[in-house]
């Protein structure tokens, strides 16, 4: 797993980028909370969604803003057959038709509260949107959008495939966050112009990433394997966003969000929208 010594540097800027980031201060203390449940009338038909109280920021943030009723009238911005409905923008209230959606939010970000594999991205499967790992290293969550997982049908051998590449790209991730740990001494070397310092230590890295990628590899349980080769869903997803509830009632109405007639930014030809939204437990 060779990278180069440019890809040392990427790493940091990234890092920096995701620093400048404008958080939401902590409104729990990360302790698990009850259940909640949430009604959502949408333009297809209702749905009901039962939100983790394992999940506790994401929980008190998403009942929060649908207690404000700041989810009323937001459009499903984002429909991709077989993956995923996508919604939560509020840019998207009363948007013009062929209008770029996706961008808006709060105003904040979510600390992430990936715990996979106990909640994956089976269908019905409840997720944080998110902006991309390059600018958001930590996986913090969108303040508002989230996304529900239609997915497919996966054959036992896709899985193993599959496994074998999230395997990989969870190396990376480890050297990724092993070159952030040592950005100090990288821009030191740098500075010296050490270019056989700076490949010793990228050696390192890999040395590192290759024992702690050895240490706890990758695999996907008994449980998603079942859920993956029966409901389907995303397992590509699976431990880069925070799940945090699922579909308990409606997922034929998630079906037909799912098929409607998209454009080529995925955003429904037909506006396809959530009425409101309400906490009935």
């Amino acid at each position: 797993m060779k990278k180069s010594i440019v890809f040392l540097l990427s790493v940091i800027v990234a890092v920096a980028a995701s620093l400048a980031q404008t958080s939401l201060n902590d409104m729990s203390d990360n302790k698990a909370l009850k259940d909640a449940t949430v009604l959502m009338h949408t333009t297809e038909g209702d749905i009901t969604l039962r939100l983790y109280g394992d999940t506790p920021r994401h929980l008190e943030n998403f009942v929060k803003l649908v207690k404000e009723g700041y989810y009323d009238g937001v459009l499903f911005h984002r429909v991709i057959r077989e993956f995923m409905v996508q919604t939560g923008d509020p840019d998207s209230k009363d948007a013009a038709p062929g209008a770029m959606l996706g961008m808006g939010d709060p105003g904040y970000t979510l600390e992430a509260e990936i715990d996979c594999p106990r909640y994956f991205h089976k269908r019905g499967a409840l997720a944080a949107a998110r902006q991309g790992d390059q600018t958001n290293p930590e996986r913090r969550s969108s303040g508002s959008q989230f996304y529900i997982v239609t997915g497919r049908t996966f054959t036992p051998s896709q899985l193993d495939q599959m496994e074998h590449s999230m395997g990989m790209q969870r190396k990376q991730e480890i050297f990724n966050r092993l070159a952030s740990e040592n950005r100090d001494s990288i821009m030191s070397l740098r500075r010296n112009r050490d270019q056989a310092g700076l490949q010793a230590l990228q050696d390192s890295l890999v040395q590192q990433t290759e024992a702690e990628a050895a240490r706890n590899p990758f695999h996907f349980t008994e449980e998603q394997r079942e859920a993956y080769t029966t409901v389907g869903g995303a397992p590509h997803l699976d431990g880069g966003y925070t799940v945090f509830g699922e579909v308990v009632s409606g997922l034929d109405v998630v079906a037909r969000i799912e098929n409607v007639a998209t454009d080529r930014s995925d955003r429904p030809k037909e506006d396809v929208k959530v009425i409101s939204m309400s906490v009935v437990e």
